[in-house]
This record gives C-alpha cells, sequence and structure tokens, in this order.
C-alpha cells in the first residue's frame, strides 16, 4: 500500500472510530427519546457516511454490514418499524460487528476475517418482518421522521462521500430544497459525472481529483446565491499521531532535567562569584530560560489534553447492556465530562472505571424488588463524576444501592484465607471495606461473566497506583458506596520529594505527601511488631525505607525524619534520614529487566546529574513484610 493509500486508511478508521463512540450514546439516547427525529437522523447519517467512506476504499463486508444496519434504520425514519429495545439490540450488534471490521482492518489491512453473515441475516430477518414485530410490540412507538433528506442513491454515487476520509466534510447526494441551495453539497447532476473507482493508485487519484472539480463547481455556481448554509468552516485542528506527542513530551522532559542542573549550576557560581558581573548576567538568562521552559512544558501538556468524555463515552452503552442482563434498572449520570487529562491518563483510565461501574451495579445496586422493600425508587443510579483538583484530577464513582457490607466482606478475607482472625478483629470498619482490593478477594457466591474471580478491584488499585493515584473508598450501609480516584494531570513529570537515606535518595511524590516530622528514636514504638508513631493522638505505622531496600543502618543516628504519606483513606509513616529538597522529575522507565521492581515507578535524573528511583508508596507499603496496605 502507497503512503497516499495509507494516509488515507489512517483518516479512515480515525474518523470511523470517532463515530462508532458516537453511536454507543446514540443509541441510548434514542431508546429513551424514541421520538427524537434529529437523533435518528445523526445516527442514520453516520452509519451513511461510513458505508460510502468503506465502499470507496473496497471494505466489502464493512459495507454489507453497514448497507443492511442503514436499510433497517431507514425503515425506522419511515415509521415501518417502532424504535423498541429490541430494535436497539440488533442495530447495536451490527456496531459491535463494524467494531470487529475496524480492528480487522487496522490489524491486517482487510475486513475479510470476521464473519458477518450472522448479524447480516439477523439485520434482513428484522426487516423482513417489520409487520410482525410490529404486531408483537405494538406498544413499541412508531416513530415517523419528517427528513429534508432523500433516499441515499446507488453504490456508484456513494463514492463522492471518499472525500471525507481526507478531512473534508463528505459532499452530500441529496437535492437541497427549493430556495436553500446548499453550498457546501455536490448536486446529483455533478454527482453522475464522477465514474467508478478503478483499480491502482492512478485511478483513484484522478477519482479524488474529480470530486474535487465537481466540488469546486458546485461552490462557485452558488456563490451569487443565499447565504452559505452547512458549509465548510475553516480547519482549527490539526489530528496528530499520539507517538509524535510522546517525543516531543519526551524532548520536553530532557529539558527540564536540563534546566534543572543549569539551575543548580547557576546557584553555585552565583555563591561563589556573586560579585561578578557575567555571573549575574547568568542568572538572568537562566531565570529566563526557567520561565520560558516551564511555558513550554505547560503549553506541550495541554497539547496532550483529552476530554474525559472519551473515557466516559462508554459508559452509557456499558450500563444499558449491563441492567438488561441484571434485570436491574439503572440511570447513568455523567458529571465533568468537558474535564481535561493527559491521554496516556485517560488510556489506563478506561478498564479501572469499567471494573468500579461493573461492581457498583451487579453487586450495589439492588434489584427492583428489594429497592422497593426498602422504600427506594424502583430505578437505581450510578453517578460518574470529573473535576480538576489543584494539579490533579478526581473521579467520582457513586452509587445508590446496599452499600459495602462489613461483616460479609471479613468473612469472605476470612474464608479465603487472605487474613486471620487476629487481624481481622484489630480492624476498624474501614480498613475491612478496603480488603475487597486485595488479590483473589470476592463476595459473589457464583462465578459468572460479571463477578466472582476476585481479579476486578486488584486489577483497579494496580493500575491507578501505576499512574501514581490515589484510592479512596467510602460506604454507608443502606444508602450507598463512593469511590474516589485522584490522578497526577500528568504521568510524565511530577514533583517529588527527595529523600535520603544512608547515602542513597529517593523520589517521593509529592502528591501523595501530607507532611514531614523530624523524631527521635524513642519516638517510634513497636505493637504487634509493628513500628508504630503516635502523631497528634493518631497511630500512624512506620515504613523503614532502609529496612525495605535491605540498605545496612548506621545505628548511631538518633533523629530521622518520617515523611507522612497518604493511599486513599489510609496514612502511613516512611523513615528517612534526611530531607533534601523538592523538585520537578522527569519519570523514566527502568526498561525490561526492572520494570518488575517492587515498590518502584520508574527513575529520574536530578538537577546534580544523579539517578534517583521514584517510589511507588502503593505498591512498596503491599509488599513490605508480606503485609496488605489494607490491613495496616
Amino acid at each position: 500500500m502507497n503512503d497516499e493509500m495509507q494516509e488515507i486508511l489512517s483518516d479512515f478508521l480515525a474518523e470511523s472510530s470517532e463515530m462508532l463512540e458516537a453511536l454507543d450514546q446514540h443509541f441510548v439516547k434514542l431508546e429513551a427519546e424514541p421520538t427524537n427525529a434529529e437523533l435518528l437522523n445523526e445516527i442514520f447519517r453516520c452509519m451513511h457516511s461510513m458505508k460510502g467512506s468503506a465502499g470507496f476504499l473496497g471494505f466489502t463486508h464493512l459495507v454489507e454490514v453497514a448497507h443492511q444496519g442503514e436499510s433497517l434504520l431507514n425503515k425506522v425514519r419511515q415509521g415501518e418499524i417502532g424504535v423498541s429495545p429490541f430494535i436497539i439490540d440488533i442495530i447495536l450488534e451490527a456496531v459491535d460487528a463494524v467494531k470487529l471490521l475496524h480492528a480487522d482492518i487496522r490489524e491486517t489491512g482487510e475486513d475479510s476475517h470476521v464473519d458477518t453473515a450472522l448479524i447480516v441475516n439477523k439485520l434482513t430477518l428484522t426487516m423482513d418482518s417489520a409487520d410482525d414485530l410490529n404486531d408483537v410490540m405494538p406498544s413499541a412507538p412508531k416513530v415517523k421522521i419528517f427528513s429534508s433528506e432523500s433516499e441515499p442513491q446507488s453504490e456508484e454515487k456513494l463514492l463522492v462521500s471518499a472525500p471525507q476520509i481526507l478531512g473534508k466534510p463528505a459532499p452530500s447526494l441529496e437535492k437541497p430544497e427549493e430556495g436553500h441551495e446548499d453550498v457546501g453539497s455536490l448536486s446529483v447532476s455533478d454527482a453522475e459525472e464522477v465514474e467508478p473507482v478503478t483499480e491502482g493508485p492512478t485511478a483513484l487519484s484522478d477519482m479524488l481529483t474529480k470530486v474535487q472539480e465537481a466540488a469546486s463547481r458546485t461552490v462557485q455556481a452558488a456563490a451569487s446565491g443565499p447565504p452559505k448554509i452547512g458549509g465548510k468552516e475553516e480547519e482549527t485542528t490539526v489530528r496528530v499521531e499520539t507517538r509524535r506527542l510522546d517525543h516531543v513530551m519526551n524532548l520536553v522532559g530532557e529539558l527540564v532535567l536540563g534546566r534543572n542542573r543549569l539551575m543548580k549550576l547557576g546557584f553555585g557560581l552565583e555563591d561563589q562569584f556573586e560579585t561578578n558581573a557575567l555571573v549575574r548576567e547568568l542568572g538572568v538568562t537562566l531565570a529566563q530560560l526557567n520561565l520560558v521552559t516551564s511555558d513550554l512544558q505547560l503549553a506541550v501538556m495541554k497539547t496532550r489534553m483529552v476530554p474525559i468524555r472519551k473515557v466516559f463515552s462508554r459508559f452509557p452503552r456499558l450500563v444499558r447492556d449491563l441492567s438488561s442482563k441484571l434485570g436491574k434498572q439503572v440511570r447513568l449520570d455523567l458529571i465533568g465530562e468537558e474535564t481535561e487529562v493527559d491521554k496516556s491518563v485517560a488510556d489506563e483510565l478506561g478498564d479501572p472505571l469499567v471494573h468500579l461501574v461493573r461492581n457498583s451495579m451487579d453487586h450495589g445496586l439492588e434489584t427492583v424488588e428489594e429497592r422497593k422493600r426498602t422504600g427506594k425508587s424502583p430505578e437505581g443510579s450510578v453517578r460518574l463524576a470529573a473535576y480538576q483538583e489543584g494539579n490533579s484530577i478526581v473521579i467520582r464513582i457513586e452509587d445508590d444501592g446496599r452499600g459495602l457490607q462489613v461483616e460479609k466482606i471479613g468473612a469472605s478475607a476470612l474464608a479465603k484465607g487472605l487474613i486471620s482472625e487476629a487481624e481481622l478483629s484489630s480492624m476498624s470498619p474501614r480498613e475491612i471495606m478496603n480488603l475487597i482490593f486485595l488479590p483473589g478477594f470476592s463476595t459473589a457466591e457464583q462465578v459468572s461473566d460479571l463477578s466472582g474471580r476476585g481479579v476486578g478491584m486488584d486489577v483497579v488499585r494496580t493500575n491507578i497506583s501505576r499512574m501514581n493515584g490515589s484510592l479512596e473508598l467510602d460506604s454507608e450501609p443502606g444508602h450507598g458506596s463512593q469511590v474516589t480516584i485522584k490522578l497526577p494531570l500528568t504521568v510524565a513529570i511530577i514533583q517529588a520529594l527527595l529523600v535520603e537515606v544512608q547515602g542513597s535518595t529517593f523520589a517521593v511524590p509529592l502528591a501523595s505527601v501530607v507532611e514531614a516530622v523530624k523524631i527521635t528514636k524513642e519516638d517510634i514504638k513497636s505493637v504487634n511488631g509493628q513500628a508504630v508513631l503516635n502523631l497528634r493522638e493518631r497511630i500512624l505505622p512506620l515504613l523503614d525505607l532502609a529496612q525495605a531496600f535491605q540498605i545496612p543502618k548506621d545505628r548511631s543516628i538518633d533523629e530521622c525524619y518520617v515523611v507522612v504519606v497518604a493511599i486513599g483513606a489510609q496514612r502511613f509513616g516512611v523513615v528517612v534520614d534526611r530531607l533534601r529538597a523538592q523538585e520537578e522529575v522527569v519519570i523514566k522507565p527502568l526498561g525490561d529487566f526492572l520494570e518488575n521492581v517492587q515498590g518502584v515507578a520508574g527513575a529520574t535524573i536530578t538537577g546534580d546529574g544523579k539517578v534517583v528511583l521514584i517510589l511507588d508508596m502503593g505498591n512498596l507499603v503491599q509488599n513490605v513484610s508480606g503485609t496488605s496496605f489494607a490491613s495496616i
């Protein structure tokens, strides 16, 4: 495949993926608003456009599925079939098949590896049985859609939608209404001048040229007519590959490290030669470099930011399907969809949120009968909210279900051997609730495709910890549960507190640091073999960093520092020899040989040129002395 075709294919996949994401939400909304003509027209346009672009590129299986789905949608538009959950299910199956075809095209460049016969037959049978379906489901509302769009033209004429995959609006084949000429559209007479595509790059180029010439003639003809309706607006965005942004971010990270090094050298020179004019001028220049580097870093970070709507968009469909499978009535509320997060964070955030929402619906929300018995509304509620708090993104998942059952959680953990009776008896209710994050934990009585394997919540904690985030769990019996996730704006560059242990320097992510206190050895006590500190009438479990990394200790040191770290609702102290500085650090991966080292999130280079390990505090505490985080 030559470069021109590869670029066209990439644009087709990118734009079609956006349409597929939108279709899931549109169908869920259509089910709630079956008489929404505008929404149904938008769904039809997406399917119609996707079909035309796929036909232009020769993806016959994709065209077949999209064509049958479009035909079924057209019957709904014409009022021949009513909008019902059954019809929505069938069309969503077609959308899922299109997603599989897209994945096949992305991997192999073809769409011939997915069997589409079953879904095509389903769609065909559904259309053929339109009258029978309406008789069986008389309550399903029939929707008569009044649209200015006419029926789709023949397959050859659909080829004029090809410019859409080149980043331009797809010209329409429909005749404009009288008195309303569409400047940005091709008329049917113009479309007829376009010849069918033949094989080969030359034919493809000629095809595109003819389409553009036809579009140009239409625009010139309408130039003296009424104001432009639906014409092409000036391009304000550019699609950039993620790997290019990652490369730019990596270069900015290197620039930040160089800036830190220069600043440290500059401060050293100023201390020694403060009266030297050149040194003073160097200080001014370094201050300007620091300012520009910070602005550049912020600009690149903003370039990588995407609305969390891209993550939230999958949940209306997920909640709809799960509520049907579980036999529950569920309302999903999405708050703060415009909140922006780094793309790397958004990519990692999807799986944890899916596990949490599934958990809320399966374990949290009661059935309709149970809710009625307790005086609740038959419809349960799941709420996903996101907002920015300082340099962090906060995401909250709430439900109004039965809440976490502390006794059941404790009994299940005890039965599975995850904790001992002595540990359970010494735990607070909040600590028992946190047991759900342990590997292998589950309260499901039997394993299903939704729950029972004890891996979901463990995946949540592992993924959030890998992003240097924190997770807090709260619940009120009978009223619901709430999970709060706090994540840094970016996982590439973070603020860190540099600490020293026996001459070795470590970086603690500042987002998890609460405070630091100076203590003596006499302040450290022991409770059941666990070192603790009584800090302002609160018992704080301690982690000796030297012991965790097996660093020989100098017993002559009488004073040390305790860095108080918060992971979710839990707090613990990290014992270190001294505090060095707060510094902006760039996280670098450790490589294949060291990526599985426990308690280490990555490495960085400090201003003095040394390589320093960045600690993964949640993972570190979890693996200290074989003690789980929840039991500390």
